[in-house]
């Protein structure tokens, strides 16, 4: 079972996770160039994928980490929009 977590405020990261041991990890900065980069990880999480040789639609489960209390909508918007592009 493929595991994504993903962290998408300030430092902006994906992890792949599979049966409970780490296959993949990369923070958006290293491929955007931007320090502390902060918004959606397509990067990262194209990284994570790619590392495991699956697609999106192999990922059972999805973990999100925010902070409710900063950007609720704006954080969940964006988990949105990417989970709908047909690019993944």
């Amino acid at each position: 079972m493929y595991i994504l977590g993903l962290t998408t405020l300030g430092d902006a990261a994906a992890a792949l996770i599979k049966d409970g041991e780490l296959i993949a990890a990369a923070e958006e900065e290293r491929f955007s160039r931007v320090k502390h980069h902060s918004g959606f990880p397509y990067n990262a999480i194209q990284f994570c994928l790619d590392y495991a040789g699956i697609k999106l639609k192999d990922v059972e489960h999805v973990g999100h980490y925010w902070k409710p209390w900063i950007l609720r909508h704006k954080a969940l918007q964006a988990v949105k929009a990417a989970f709908i592009s047909k690019d993944m």
